[in-house]
């Protein structure tokens, strides 16, 4: 489910960066808020595919 969301943000960064249509940076937060999620859940040892 993580990855899933990650994917789309990550998508959804790309159009952002390809149409210059950010929303206020607004998708580049929730990009990075992804990233560190993920990278939260590898430091504590979890696996983050689930």
């Amino acid at each position: 489910m993580l990855w899933f969301i990650a994917i789309i943000l990550l998508v959804l960064w790309a159009v952002g960066l390809i149409t210059s249509f950010t929303i206020h940076g607004f998708i580049h937060i929730l990009l990075v808020l992804a990233i560190i999620t993920v990278l939260i859940r590898v430091i504590r040892g979890k696996n983050p595919l689930k």
